[in-house]
């Protein structure tokens, strides 16, 4: 379930169908659901966080997807370079930077997708294919990553990126003192602050409130307190704070955006 920060050299294609959680592409953090799509390209860092209650075995709680593997060339050094195929050529180039694919154009592409785990043989071909097509005819797709995002990990700097992850994730609710997050990455304080701007393209306090914002959008959509109680409970030491900093990564405010989910889904 991409339960860690990792990369590989296959384009991969993942569809939800149940399960939520905080996503990672790249330098890019926000919140999925189900019949969600995301296409991300050839050695751009992913990792799915899924809340803690698909984390367990609990039979109304697991969280399931479809996910697609192949290589950019798979069909042929050539086949991208036909011109017929500069559509499909175009919708890889942008995956460099992770799609998000939603709404109708989710859902036709899903059914794609659906009749590739189901097909054999050339049609399970010919199903990404047409898929693939789906999502490339769409307009309005959403772009994951910064253009400027880049990275260049060795196995070891792996690790140590996932170790920063992990402790983040796992105590964000609370003040994370920076001698004690560079203690986990095995670094001085100072060596780390660059050193985390330089991988992940933003400094560790953008980060760092970026987490606490996606769950406090979990929180938002469970609608179990209220929006001051969800402020404290998502790490955050005053609502002003909070206020300005969740409009700020999100575009809208913390009660607009519960509204909007809510109306949705009413």
């Amino acid at each position: 379930m991409n339960n860690r920060w990792h990369f590989h050299p296959e384009v991969e294609l993942i569809h939800f169908h149940k399960g939520r959680g905080l996503q990672f592409v790249g330098d890019s953090i926000m919140r999925f659901s189900p019949g969600d799509m995301v296409l991300v390209g050839a050695n751009l860092p992913h990792y799915w966080r899924f809340d803690d209650m698909y984390l367990h075995d609990h039979d109304q709680s697991v969280a399931y997807s479809t996910t697609i593997h192949f290589t950019e060339n798979f069909w042929g050094d050539r086949f991208l370079h036909l011109p017929e195929n500069r559509q499909l050529k175009a919708l890889l180039d942008k995956a460099k930077r992770g799609i998000l694919v939603s709404g109708t154009a989710g859902k036709r592409a899903g059914k794609m997708m659906q009749k590739a785990y189901q097909a054999s043989g050339v049609h399970r071909i010919i199903a990404l294919l047409k898929c693939l097509t789906t999502i490339a005819e769409e307009d309005q797709l959403t772009l994951l990553s910064s253009i400027g995002f880049q990275t260049d990990l060795s196995v070891a700097e792996n690790e140590r990126i996932n170790a920063i992850y992990e402790h983040t994730l796992s105590h964000f609710k609370r003040k994370i003192p920076l001698e004690e997050i560079s203690d986990i990455a095995g670094i001085t304080p100072k060596s780390f602050c660059r050193y985390f701007k330089d991988r992940t393209g933003k400094t560790y306090s953008q980060f760092l409130t970026e987490i606490r914002v996606g769950f406090a959008c979990k929180l938002l959509v469970d609608n179990k307190m209220s929006i001051k109680q969800l402020c404290f409970e998502s790490g955050f030491n005053n609502f002003s704070c909070f206020h300005k900093n969740f409009k700020q990564i999100m575009g809208k405010t913390p009660q607009t955006y519960q509204n909007e989910y809510l109306k949705v889904e009413a």
